[in-house]
């Protein structure tokens, strides 16, 4: 019950600090001179984005779990987390392209930053479909760790590609390509604006996450309710 009650709490809160931060974007942040009001997408973009990276990062890390000590839990986490965080990038990976259609005159190009997200996205995706096709729990659970913990280089690869190649791509945290398509100088309420929407978005990931495990958690008795039904 106090769980729910939590739960409940979160998920309010996330609800509360997401019109707050649609109030910072649509109101309290200055309108970009140069790119002008397409460039608020800018917001939910870099936390969508940083939501999909944390979300792979926890199913790494659960992953890791399941391969030490065989949790049945950590399995449950890797495969929630990944759900969720393959749902952000997605968004991530959209917002990016209504962005880039004014600025750059093209929705797509294949920048670095671009093509190392698409690889992500299909590793993520491509490990819940396999997920799908083994039916062991204890085996698809090793085969998933084992595939998360590899796919995981993705993740990292994404934030430095546009570190380390030639990228038209704006770097957010850090200097700035010179002449980079796109980039802008952040003001305090702009930064403030950016850091108020990843704490909104990070606590949106956390009930989202708890929400999935409560879902899955009863998924799993309504399977063996069934089987044992089945075995009557």
């Amino acid at each position: 019950m106090q769980r729910n009650v939590g739960l409940q709490i979160l998920s309010v809160g996330s609800g509360l600090l997401l019109l707050a931060a649609l109030y910072l974007v649509f109101v309290y942040a200055p309108l970009e001179a140069v790119m002008g009001a397409v460039q608020r997408v800018f917001y939910f973009h870099v936390a969508a984005g940083w939501v999909g990276a944390l979300a792979f990062l926890v199913a790494f890390v659960a992953g890791l779990l399941h391969l030490r000590r065989g949790s049945l839990l950590a399995d449950r986490v890797a495969l929630c987390s990944s759900e969720i965080g393959l749902v952000f990038i997605s968004m991530n990976i959209v917002s990016g392209a209504i962005w880039a259609r004014p600025i750059w005159n093209t929705w797509w190009t294949w920048d670095p930053r671009l093509t190392t997200a698409t690889i992500s996205w299909l590793l993520y995706a491509a490990y819940l479909l396999l997920r799908q096709g083994i039916e062991d729990p204890q085996r698809r659970g090793r085969f998933a760790a084992v595939y998360g913990v590899i796919a995981f280089a993705s993740v990292p690869l994404t934030f430095a590609a546009i570190r380390i190649f030639r990228s038209i791509h704006p770097v957010v945290i850090g200097a700035g390509a010179p002449g980079a398509k796109g980039s802008f100088d952040m003001t305090p309420a702009m930064r403030d604006t950016l850091l108020f929407s990843l704490l909104a978005f990070t606590v949106l990931y956390g009930a989202l996450l708890w929400h999935r495990l409560r879902l899955e958690r009863l998924s799993e008795r309504v399977a063996q309710l069934r089987l044992r039904i089945l075995q009557a």
